[in-house]
């Protein structure tokens, strides 16, 4: 279950990294962010960057209206 949810559809690279990467900081060390977006370059963006920042990645999941959701725990 997330902690925080944070609905960027609509939005495009790298504004839905910033985005997310902006929520995260607010939140705890261990706390979950629900990211939804639709814009599919973010799909495979926005979790590689969350990577690369040392968050992890819990999963990728497509949902039913033509989005997705990545869920990140913030691990720093």
């Amino acid at each position: 279950m997330a902690d925080r949810e944070l609905d960027i559809k609509g939005e495009v690279c790298p504004f839905t990294f910033v985005k997310s990467k902006l929520v995260l900081e607010q939140m705890e060390v261990g706390q979950v962010l629900r990211v939804i977006l639709d814009y599919p370059p973010s799909v495979e963006n926005v979790p590689k960057s969350m990577r690369e920042e040392g968050q992890e990645v819990l999963a990728i999941n497509k949902l039913d209206n033509g989005s997705w959701e990545i869920l990140i725990r913030k691990v720093k």
